[in-house]
């Protein structure tokens, strides 16, 4: 049972009317926003299939908003005829949610809401991101393999890697790191290993049989000796030479 007057109801009912009558008459006389005409009129081109986007960006950015603005009166007018069915049904000025009245001043403002404040489905942005991002995220989306535990072949980040170690459009200052030596250092996970798995083994040999362990000092030594991350006893003297 709704807890409004009659008289609040004949000047909702009244309210709802007008606004009914301003947005039907607004859609008729702009015929839709002009969306009854066609986009090649509006740029005198005998066709848009042969044009690139750019050529008519004006014209289509005005498109795109006349079909908001449309789509914007029609959700209204079916708020305001739903809003007229409630009153006819006696359930108006009732929260569709909770079912608690809702105040004569949110009513006033709002003639055709059918939800209390608190219940307003408009307090909760929709979820409206492209369907492609859950393919984007994480970097590489289905095709990386680097937050499973139990892959380790090759993905579409190494195929990646692959087509950007012969160069791309970026430039140091596009880098996310401050300490870029050269632009082989731009490229992502540049420090990465490639052909093994732990660091040392880049500089650990034997002979074809797995004996005979040798330590070969180039950069790839050096470097993992002085990251603080060497391990000392793979090679005693590299220790004395050190200290």
């Amino acid at each position: 049972m709704t807890h409004l007057t009659v008289q609040q109801l004949s000047q909702l009912r009244s309210l709802l009317t007008q606004q009914q009558a301003d947005i039907q008459h607004r859609l008729k006389n702009n015929e839709h926003y002009g969306l009854q005409e066609s986009m090649r009129d509006s740029t005198g081109e005998l066709s848009e299939i042969d044009n690139h986007p750019a050529d008519a960006a004006t014209e289509l950015y005005n498109r795109s908003m006349d079909i908001s603005l449309l789509e914007r009166d029609e959700h209204e007018l079916d708020n305001i005829d739903a809003a007229l069915s409630a009153m006819d049904e006696g359930t108006y000025g009732l929260c569709l949610t909770c079912g608690n009245p809702i105040p004569i001043e949110r009513l006033s403002a709002i003639p055709s809401t059918r939800y209390c404040r608190e219940h307003n489905p408009g307090q909760n942005a929709p979820f409206t991101r492209p369907v492609e991002e859950e393919f984007l995220s994480p970097p590489f989306g289905r095709t990386s393999l680097d937050e499973r535990d139990d892959q380790n072949g090759f993905d579409g980040e190494d195929a990646w890697q692959i087509v950007e170690s012969w160069g791309n459009s970026d430039s140091p200052a596009m880098t996310e790191g401050s300490n870029i030596d050269s632009y082989n250092d731009m490229e992502i996970e540049a420090d990465e290993t490639e052909g093994f798995v732990e660091p040392w083994e880049n500089f650990i040999a034997t002979d074809i049989d797995g004996n005979h362990v040798t330590v070969v000092k180039g950069r790839s030594y050096r470097h993992y000796m002085e990251s603080g991350e060497g391990d000392f006893l793979l090679d005693p003297l590299g220790k004395k030479d050190r200290e």
